[in-house]
C-alpha cells in the first residue's frame, strides 16, 4: 500500500515538473523570439527620442515616459485601496454572508474582460467627470482594473500571518489598530507589495484600458500633468503592427518596442523579488 502510494507521488511530481518545463520552455521561446527580431531596434536614440516620420523612425521615449506615468497613477490608486479593503475583510468585518458576497463580486471583477474597464473608464472618468483622454483617467481605470488582484494578494498574505502574533500583540494591551498596524501588516508587507506590483506590472501590458481612456495615436510631446494624453507601450505596438503606414517596413520597431515592455515589466517585477526579499531579512533580523 505505502509503495502504491510512493509510486502515485512520483508520477504526480513528474506531472508537476513537466508543467514547469513546459511553461519555462514557452516563456523562453517568446523571450528569444522578441529578442532575436527586436534587438537590433534597441539604441540610444530608440530609447531618447520621439517618433518621427509618422512612426518609422525614431524613438519610443514618450511611450516608455507615458507608460511609466500610467502606472505611478495605478499605484496610487489601486493599493491604498486595495491594502485597505483586504484590511477590512479579514480583520474587521464579520465573516457571513455579506463578506461573502463581496468576495464574490471581487472574484467575479477579476474576471471581467479589460475592454469592459476600457469602456467603463470612457463613459465614467472620460466623460461623466470630463477628464478626457488623459493620464488620470487611464491610471483610473487601471487602477480599478487591477484592484481584484491587489485585494486578493493582500487578504493571502493577512491570512498567512499567525493568530498567535494578534493574540500576543492584544495581550500586553495594543489596539486592535495598533496591532494590525505594527504587527500584522509588517509580517504581510511582503506578500502584498510582491502580489501588488505583479497586478500592476499586469496592467502595464493592457492595450485594451487604455486605447479609449489614456493612450493616443501619436503626440510627440511629453507630458506636462496628468490630465495630459499620452503615448502608451502596449497601445504603441497595436498601432505599428495593425494601423501603421508601412507594417512590414517597422517590422523591427515593433519587437524593439515589445522587448522594451518586456524589460519594464520584468524590472517591477524583479524589484517586487528584491523588495520582498529584503523585508523577509529585516523581519527575520
Amino acid at each position: 500500500m505505502i509503495k502504491q502510494r510512493l509510486i502515485i507521488q512520483k508520477l504526480w511530481f513528474l506531472l508537476l515538473r513537466i508543467a514547469a518545463l513546459l511553461n519555462g520552455a514557452a516563456l523562453a521561446v517568446i523571450v528569444y523570439f522578441i529578442l532575436s527580431r527586436g534587438w537590433r531596434a534597441i539604441s540610444w536614440e530608440f530609447l531618447t527620442k520621439a517618433p518621427k516620420d509618422s512612426m518609422t523612425a525614431g524613438g519610443i521615449l514618450p511611450c516608455i515616459v507615458g507608460t511609466i506615468a500610467l502606472c505611478l497613477v495605478t499605484i496610487l490608486v489601486a493599493l491604498p485601496i486595495g491594502v485597505a479593503s483586504a484590511v477590512y475583510l479579514n480583520e474587521y468585518a464579520a465573516q457571513g454572508k455579506l463578506v461573502r458576497l463581496i468576495r464574490l463580486g471581487i472574484n467575479n471583477l477579476a474576471g471581467v474582460p479589460s475592454i469592459v474597464f476600457g469602456l467603463f473608464g470612457l463613459a465614467f472618468f472620460c466623460i461623466v467627470l470630463k477628464m478626457g483622454v488623459s493620464i488620470a483617467a487611464g491610471g483610473l481605470t487601471l487602477g480599478i482594473m487591477t484592484l481584484p488582484v491587489i485585494i486578493g494578494a493582500s487578504e493571502e498574505a493577512l491570512k498567512s500571518v499567525p493568530n498567535t502574533y494578534r493574540e500576543a500583540s492584544l495581550a500586553i494591551g495594543a489596539t486592535k489598530w495598533q496591532t494590525i498596524r505594527k504587527v500584522v501588516l509588517p509580517v504581510a508587507f511582503p506578500g502584498i507589495i510582491t502580489g501588488s506590483i505583479l497586478g500592476i506590472s499586469r496592467a502595464a501590458g493592457e492595450t485594451a484600458p487604455i486605447m479609449y481612456t489614456g493612450a493616443v495615436f501619436f503626440t510627440p510631446e511629453l507630458p506636462a500633468s496628468i490630465l495630459d494624453e499620452v503615448m502608451a507601450l502596449p497601445y504603441h505596438i497595436y498601432v505599428l503592427a495593425t494601423a501603421g503606414t508601412q507594417i512590414e517596413a517597422t517590422r523591427h520597431l515593433q519587437y524593439g518596442t515589445a522587448l522594451v515592455l518586456i524589460m519594464l515589466v520584468f524590472g517591477m517585477n524583479l524589484s517586487a523579488i528584491i523588495l520582498r526579499a529584503k523585508m523577509r531579512k529585516k523581519l527575520r533580523i
